[in-house]
């Protein structure tokens, strides 16, 4: 009877573990930040004016990353959108360029965690910049667009750490595009002309041979609680060249701004005590 209970007992413990476990919730936070940037600006195009303006620039940008549901500790989304208003003077400060150019990006990049609290990403994103150009100097042809569509190389580096006994999170993340469609009309070509019909050539492939663009950021996310101050500051390298005509656009604005860590709930079920937190950054 003894050997019998025995055997019934090795048999369970045998017999238990081939049954699968319950699996622990996956908790994907979505990280999101609000920011405003005030910085200087230099502009140049060649459409417009041969001279080169100089003067400020302002923008308000959004930041929304969070880790990829079918594999959350290895892929990231970011979702970007800002809008950026430059203000700028020719050198005899007579005469004023304006730019107005709304952009919007979403990519996904591949991280790796390594020691010391570090971690590496490197993917790819596609991006829409829309926005014009206005000078007030020019009677007959006072506007040029800013218009295109690219493919893009981006990436970022964070480190996770504290300063006494504030957590602190620094990031750089440089965007590159590679490919893309941009558009720019011929040399002297009024709209008026383009309005009537005379569309071709408008639309032009873009590689580093005529089309080159760097955006570089930095940021220190400070952690006050749930919620967490933003600092950094953000570089923008804008340079086209087709038709004979010449754009350059350099933007540097420090970065100020709210970012923080949020997830959507159920109420009547809570959170899982044995669930597992994913951030997107770290």
């Amino acid at each position: 009877m003894k050997r019998t209970i025995i055997y019934i007992i090795v048999l369970i413990v045998a017999v238990l573990p081939a049954y699968p476990q319950e699996e622990a919730a996956t908790l994907r936070p979505v990280t999101s930040a609000y920011t405003a940037e005030i910085g200087d600006a230099r502009l140049a195009n060649t459409y417009l004016t041969p001279l080169k303006y100089t003067g400020w620039s302002a923008a308000f940008n959004y930041e929304r990353m969070q880790a990829m549901k079918f594999n959350p500790d290895k892929w990231v989304m970011r979702l970007a959108a800002g809008l950026t208003f430059d203000g700028t003077e020719n050198p005899a400060k007579n005469a004023d360029m304006w730019r107005l150019v709304g952009e919007f990006s979403w990519g996904m990049t591949h991280r790796w965690r390594i020691p010391c609290n570090i971690t590496l990403a490197a993917g790819g994103s596609t991006g829409v910049d829309l926005g014009v150009l206005y000078n007030s100097r020019n009677g007959n042809n006072p506007v040029a667009v800013e218009a295109a569509w690219t493919v893009n190389l981006t990436g970022y580096a964070a480190w996770n750490t504290r300063i006494g006994r504030l957590p602190l999170t620094l990031r750089y993340q440089p965007t590159l595009p590679v490919a893309g469609v941009f558009f720019s009309p011929d040399y002297g070509e009024l709209f008026y002309e383009i309005s009537l019909g005379n569309r071709s050539g408008l639309v032009h492939c873009a590689w580093w041979g005529n089309y080159f663009r760097m955006e570089n950021l930095v940021t220190a996310d400070l952690h006050f609680g749930a919620t967490c101050l933003r600092l950094g500051l953000r570089s923008n390298v804008l340079s086209t060249k087709v038709n004979n005509i010449v754009t350059r656009v350099v933007t540097t604005a420090a970065v100020i701004g709210i970012s923080g860590e949020w997830m959507s709930l159920n109420p009547s079920r809570g959170i899982d005590s044995k669930a597992r937190i994913i951030s997107a950054l770290y």
